[in-house]
């Protein structure tokens, strides 16, 4: 029996499946790992983590492909994006534990280039406005504050694509992280020696940017004996892991809609051309369109912060949200601001989360319930300035990744963005990203939109509570204004942290 496997490096473990070539998920392992927080604002971790951790969950899924009689055809990988690896010659780590997506260490880069440059006039060179989250001025950071790893630097990569080098031997980035680096031009589609000139970097440095559905490589003997993958299997390109997820979701046409719920939430819009605004960001798809998005950075991350917080992680999320659900609708006016670890966009990056309207009747149902629902208006609040930004308004929204599978978060979100949301029936939307691929690079299908429309799947649709809606439609405002008041404090807890330290 003919099958792939997928391959997923997230935030918080990395995931191994065995996919079937109906896109269904066959069997999954996976790997947990931690961030590594040194300082508020910074967020790490060691790449030998993930491959480690790669290891493991590739042992388990080849283990049983071997015992159910199923043949690998290809592997292709997805992962967390912006995590800038720097490699060696001999593919190793020049630094042991890299910056991740969520960290804000470079803020004083991108705040330097914002005071000296029209920054609205290089949307059109980088179809992205300038954020702490970008590898380019992540990469300014390590030159600057890890000269001995920069030196010793072959090449810079992102999460799978070091995972892709130590399975195949081969270097490369695909077009949808590269596309959103603020490193290349939007039109060649490469790198843009106009922006590696500015930023005082070289893009020979760079690993080669390929597309997602490519063949990489084939596995090396000593990976094989690593994973129990076959040496000599196909190895794909892959790409990164949101907009993977995007088209494991079907939505891989201009005009579709989605939310990708896991560490943080993103809101897309998929368009031919990437959206030329300064509070949007866009991503390059796997089938060559854009995906205009904005983001909340810690959106399912607020959830894993309440459990730990409140709980010790010694409650599942199922009794979190069954604890949640006895709470009204509005958490009887208490609000949460999740801006755990900042926002990528805007005056005020370094913003903090908080809670509001606290008194002596509200508990944990009601703590619990105003987090999932302070996530939902901080995404509600971005979804208006995409509708503002573009004159679009989707009909429907298409959910993926973990937060598509708690059924009263749903039920918020959709009472909160007042329409329906569609759920696919595999809500590993990543690992079937990564199957499409697949089958594209196997020749099992012609093209990615049509393998998407053959694999893709909706199980059901979540609709609005009236009710639920009436009560977020009043809160919303007051969430903006708050939103809004709270940035005059961001500033002077940072004086305070400062002292402190």
């Amino acid at each position: 029996m003919q099958a792939t496997v997928a391959i997923d490096i997230g935030t918080g473990s990395t995931r191994a499946a065995l996919m079937g070539v109906d896109g269904r998920v066959l069997f999954v392992a996976a790997r947990e790992y931690a961030q590594i927080t040194p300082f508020f604002g910074w967020s790490e971790q060691r790449p030998e983590d993930w491959w480690a951790a790669a290891c493991a969950a590739l042992s388990e899924v080849t283990a049983h492909a071997r015992a159910e009689g199923h043949t690998i055809e290809a592997v292709c990988a997805c992962g967390q994006m912006h995590g800038t690896v720097l490699v060696d010659a001999d593919g190793n780590p020049t630094r042991e534990a890299v910056p991740l997506w969520n960290d804000k260490r470079t803020l004083d880069y991108v705040t330097r280039f914002e005071a000296e440059e029209d920054v609205e006039s290089w949307l059109a060179l980088t179809a992205n406005p300038a954020t702490p989250a970008w590898p380019a001025f992540k990469l300014q950071w390590l030159r600057d504050h890890e000269p001995g790893a920069w030196a010793r630097t072959k090449s810079v990569m992102m999460p799978k694509d070091f995972v892709n080098l130590r399975l195949t031997g081969e270097r490369a980035m695909d077009w949808t992280d590269a596309a959103c680096s603020f490193l290349i031009d939007v039109e060649t589609r490469q790198w843009s020696p106009r922006v590696f000139g500015r930023l005082g970097l070289d893009p020979a440095m760079m690993a080669p940017i390929r597309l997602p559905s490519e063949i990489l490589g084939r596995v090396t003997k000593a990976a094989a004996a690593a994973t129990g993958l076959a040496e000599g299997t196909p190895v794909l390109v892959g790409g990164a892991d949101y907009p993977v997820a995007l088209l494991g979701s079907g939505v891989c046409r201009p005009g579709l809609a989605s939310e990708v719920a896991g560490t943080s939430s993103i809101i897309t819009l998929i368009a031919e051309k990437p959206v030329l605004d300064a509070e949007i960001c866009n991503v390059g798809t796997p089938e060559g369109n854009w995906g205009a998005f904005v983001l909340l950075e810690a959106g399912g991350d607020s959830a894993r912060w309440a459990r730990r917080a409140f709980h010790d992680n010694a409650l599942g999320y199922d009794e979190i949200l069954d604890m949640a659900a006895t709470a009204g609708a509005g958490s009887e006016s208490l609000f949460f601001l999740p801006f755990l670890v900042g926002e990528r966009l805007g005056r005020h990056r370094n913003s903090r989360a908080q809670f509001f309207g606290l008194n002596a009747r509200h508990g944990l149902p009601q703590m619990h319930r105003a987090v999932l629902e302070g996530v939902a208006f901080a995404v509600n609040r971005h979804l208006g300035i995409m509708e503002r930004a573009t004159g679009a308004r989707p009909e429907v929204l298409v959910a993926s990744g973990g937060g598509a599978k708690a059924d009263l978060w749903l039920r918020i979100k959709a009472s909160v963005y007042g329409r329906p949301i569609l759920i696919p029936a595999e809500p590993e939307c990543g690992l079937v990203g990564c199957a499409i691929l697949s089958a594209v690079a196997t020749g099992a299908a012609s093209d990615i939109a049509g393998a998407a429309g053959r694999l893709v799947r909706y199980e059901r649709e979540v609709h609005p509570d009236p009710r639920w809606s009436d009560a977020y439609g009043r809160m919303q405002p007051v969430f903006d204004r708050l939103h809004a008041a709270a940035q005059d404090f961001y500033d002077d807890l940072d004086a305070l942290d400062a002292g402190a330290s």
